[in-house]
């Protein structure tokens, strides 16, 4: 009998699009207790795998599947390459599931009170016949030296109005800022640029010591060190898992440090 999982959270990484499917991160918490002896699990890592009819049914985009809180049932694998799936553990989806958000349960329930009150408020047609009657009433016809000076006023006032936009526009132009790099950082490449040797390619690197180099990018926005690469042929000579790690988050640029030819 195949094994069931259920995954309840939100997506950790960036939305990844294939052929026919889509591919995403999630993480859980581990068992909170272990047996006396074993060390105890902190979380566990998910790469989930939605086919895109399935996925696009759901009204998900790369940026709301990050906030939105989902519901994902379907079987667990291990057969999948590293670079697509990152996590510790693969899950083929069955069926994905978007979970209705408690805020926006309370706003609607907070706006079906407060439409009760402004209709019971509303004033009758009664009530707005005397107050039409009672402002004109009040309304006095004013004199000529009278209204010449509401005029001046009127006009002093007009180009402080114009004023302001301009100095609005002004305001805004920002200078854009160089994204920061890591300490020891000599240059910045196109990550497409860089070769990498079959021995590199043959090993898998440690799926926890990866996801925390992933949630540092995260945060930073930025690779904790950068990779070392041959001056010229642009060959990977060290930090392979700062490489996976910069095309599982689909980096398009990455520090490096040379390592010159002899």
């Amino acid at each position: 009998m195949p094994h069931k999982i259920t995954l309840t959270g939100s997506a950790t990484g960036p939305l990844r699009e294939y052929d026919r499917y889509v591919a995403f991160d999630m993480r859980e918490k581990g068992s909170p207790s272990a047996p006396k002896g074993l060390k105890k699990s902190t979380f566990i890592s998910y790469t989930v795998f939605v086919a895109k009819k399935a996925f696009n049914k759901t009204g998900l985009t790369k940026k709301s599947i990050m906030h939105e809180k989902i519901l994902i049932q379907g079987e667990p694998t291990l057969d999948i390459p590293i670079d697509e799936c990152p996590g510790e553990v693969g899950v083929i989806c069955f069926q994905i599931t978007v979970l209705p958000n408690k805020n926006d349960k309370e706003k609607n329930e907070s706006d079906a009170k407060k439409e009760p009150k402004q209709e019971a408020s509303a004033p009758s047609d009664g009530q707005k016949n005397n107050e039409s009657t009672n402002q004109e009433e009040a309304q006095v016809p004013v004199s000529q030296p009278v209204a010449k000076e509401e005029k001046k006023n009127a006009e002093t006032v007009q180009p402080e109005v114009k004023e302001k936009p301009v100095q609005e526009k002004k305001a805004a132009p920002q200078k854009k800022q160089l994204p920061i790099q890591p300490k020891g950082t000599q240059d910045v490449v196109n990550f497409e640029e860089i070769i990498v040797p079959e021995a590199f390619l043959k090993t898998r690197p440690n799926p926890e010591k990866t996801q925390k180099v992933i949630d540092f990018v995260k945060r930073t926005g930025h690779l904790d060190e950068p990779l070392t690469i041959e001056k010229g042929s642009k060959v990977l000579k060290d930090g392979y898992r700062r490489y996976v790690v910069a095309k599982t988050v689909k980096m398009d640029k990455v520090p490096v440090v040379y390592e010159y030819q002899k």
